[in-house]
């Protein structure tokens, strides 16, 4: 699964450096997660850090992008493989 920044975002700006994955960005309006590098912390963390330090609590699983854990474990792998 990939996490997603829903509309009532705030753009506190408190999830962008907490991301491991530097999957977060701001977007034209609001902070979006790039859900090829959202491993929802698997590999870093026991939690998704963004959704920890969310004020407003916008930051859910994307239905649409549902992934298993090890899913989210390859996905993690691939992102930490050397160039």
């Amino acid at each position: 699964m990939a996490l997603m920044i829903t509309d009532e975002c705030i753009n506190c700006d408190v999830c962008e450096p907490e991301c491991p994955n530097q999957a977060i960005y701001l977007g034209e309006e609001i902070y979006e997660i790039d859900p090829d590098k959202c491993t929802e912390c698997v590999g870093h963390f026991d939690e998704p850090q963004c959704v920890q330090v969310c004020p407003v609590n916008c930051i859910p699983v994307n239905p649409q992008l549902v992934e298993d854990k090890e899913s989210l474990w390859q996905k993690y792998r691939r992102l930490q493989a050397p160039s």
